[in-house]
């Protein structure tokens, strides 16, 4: 039986909001192309109190879909308004409010594209989506789907995937979600919304041709170039660039799209001009060369080592990690207080200990670590209020229990706490992940999480496999980044989409403007599997005066993907970070 939650009064004096909630079934996945067949819309106050309750099947103009999934059957739909009837009535119900979905940016983009092709505008300024507010809460549920939290909160599910009930189900949520963010004193994820921004289109880039010959080493000058050699071109050439690039290609060169300190030669015809190519080749003492040595060079490329084949492993089971071990396993401990240097040596400390070292205050946490200064945290008078128990940190590893003292056990399937540098084999039937990176909230940093698609050196085919704010997915969709809420990023990665050539996927974070990562604190990543579930997380602030921060790699090892956290700092920004990786950064 449902769980009917009043709403304390301090959470209506901390969000003064009123909300609509809303949820709709729709043709597909695809905004600009499917359409809705229903909607569904509750109205709930900022003390928790319910307005009108609205829903209505709503005529698609074309065949409904996947009807396993949402029930809804043409049949149903015989005599269904069109979405131009409806929409001034629900523009109505959405007035002034925040919109609440579960994936709120999907049911906005369903919506907002519906009422574009209706002429109509919906006044709607800002979204709250129960997964994020789940996400910046923690909640230690199996999955972040909306069962598993309807079972966290004991809220009963009478016909899912009906937009009418799964909107009582989330009403139901949001209260109990608003309580515990009251109680923790949580910023609420808030998203704008824009009705005339569209999703941008990137054109998809042609790949670097895949080098099929393992790199040979430096080049040395009056030597032959021996193919997997990398080269670069910069300037103009009196041969188009393409061409001179394919050429490269075809005598079994690795034609770069920067320099890095694997480069053996770099291309040009004006040695003395002021490009990224030429400062980076003086850096790392790589050979320049005319257009003229090198096409003598191209006439007798000496044969190379073909690299090798990565087979799949035979008879290696697919399993979930194991969870955690150690003192600490079961345990959130957030650390107040201290110097950034003394409170990321704690952090670690709980880590090796097999804890979760928490970056912001969450339902998960369960004890706080104090420093010196602990009490002048914004967060240490929730902390007390909620009576969280408050160690030192010599006193981190839990006392031994008495015979009969209950033992905080993790989870089943508890989350593996990965330490800085650490592994672990990502499960063969799982293709589709979500990290989230998040960082604490009111640092005043302004941070870029950013992912890059590279070969086994680490180094992007071309620009379009960098994925960051302007262009935030690859062209093949196999990594997509979700910039939605503030201190979050998500990085959306479908193994299963990406090229053969791409052996790495790597996640970095850069500070923009003067701050740095010791200004910011620690930040955190948390690999989800496609429903939800939590596989593994890892907090890292090894950096301090840096600028930029490689979080993690996915990557391929006999035929199998792994994860490592990284926790590297660079005190170079985002273009730095960029130039690392292969990316040209400017026009040359």
């Amino acid at each position: 039986m449902t769980v009917m939650l009043t709403l304390p009064a301090s959470a209506a004096t901390r969000y003064p909001l009123r909300y609509a909630v809303v949820d709709v079934e729709t043709t597909g996945l695809h905004a600009p192309g499917d359409r809705v067949l229903q909607i569904a819309v509750t109205q709930m106050e900022s003390d928790g109190t319910l307005g009108q309750v609205w829903s209505t099947l709503v005529d698609p103009g074309r065949d409904p879909g996947p009807v396993h999934v949402h029930g809804i059957t043409r049949e149903r739909l015989a005599g269904a308004p069109r979405f131009d009837a409806v929409v001034g009535h629900l523009a109505r119900l959405l007035d002034g409010r925040v919109l609440v979905a579960h994936n709120a940016a999907f049911d906005w983009k369903f919506l907002a594209a519906e009422a574009h092709r209706a002429v109509h505008r919906l006044p709607v300024s800002q979204r709250l989506c129960t997964l994020a507010l789940s996400r910046r809460l923690d909640l230690p549920t199996a999955s972040l789907s909306l069962a598993a939290l309807a079972a966290h909160w004991g809220v009963t599910q009478a016909r899912p995937h009906d937009a009418e009930d799964d909107t009582r189900v989330l009403t139901e949520i949001l209260r109990h979600s608003l309580a515990a963010a009251d109680t923790l004193a949580v910023e609420l994820p808030l998203s704008a919304c824009d009705p005339a921004a569209a999703d941008p289109v990137y054109p998809a880039r042609l790949p670097r041709p895949v080098c099929p010959w393992a790199w040979p080493g430096r080049w040395t000058q009056g030597r032959r170039l021996i193919q997997g050699a990398k080269v670069a071109i910069t300037g103009s050439t009196a041969t188009a660039r393409d061409a001179l690039a394919a050429r490269a290609t075809e005598a079994g060169l690795d034609v770069m799209n920067t320099v890095s300190g694997r480069t053996g030669l770099l291309v040009t015809n004006d040695a003395t001009a002021a490009t990224s190519k030429l400062r980076a080749a003086a850096m790392y003492a790589v050979p320049v060369v005319s257009e003229a040595t090198f096409a003598s060079l191209l006439a007798d490329v000496e044969p190379g080592t073909p690299k090798p084949a990565d087979r799949p492993r035979a008879g290696v089971p697919s399993q979930r990690a194991a969870a955690p071990a150690g003192p600490l396993a079961g345990r959130c401990l957030l650390v107040l207080g201290g110097t950034h240097a003394e409170a990321a040596e704690v952090r670690n400390r709980i880590a090796d200990l097999g804890g979760i070292a928490a970056v912001n205050l969450t339902a998960r946490v369960n004890g706080v670590v104090a420093l010196p200064g602990a009490d002048n945290d914004r967060r240490w008078a929730t902390a007390t209020a909620l009576a969280l128990p408050v160690r030192t940190p010599d006193a981190l590893e839990p006392p031994a229990a008495a015979p009969d003292a209950a033992v905080v056990e993790p989870p089943p399937a508890a989350a593996v706490v990965l330490s800085r540098g650490a592994v672990i084999d990502l499960p063969d039937d799982v293709e589709d992940w979500t990290v989230a990176v998040s960082w604490p909230a009111g640092a005043g940093a302004e941070v870029d999480v950013v992912a890059f698609l590279t070969d086994q050196d680490e180094q992007v085919r071309a620009d379009a496999d960098f994925v960051f704010y302007n262009q935030p997915a690859a062209a093949d969709g196999s990594v997509e980044l979700t910039l939605d809420v503030p201190h979050e990023a998500l990085v959306d990665v479908r193994l299963g989409r990406i090229p053969e050539d791409v052996t790495r996927i790597v996640l970095a974070a850069a500070i923009t403007g003067t701050h740095t990562f010791g200004d910011l604190g620690p930040v955190e990543f948390v690999a989800r599997a496609g429903d939800g579930a939590t596989h593994a997380r890892a907090t890292l602030d090894a950096a301090t005066t840096e600028r930029s921060l490689l979080l993690a790699t996915v990557y391929r090892r006999d035929g199998r993907w792994r994860l490592r956290a990284i926790g590297q700092g660079y005190d170079h920004g985002l273009a730095g970070l960029a130039t690392l990786h292969g990316v040209a950064v400017d026009d040359d």
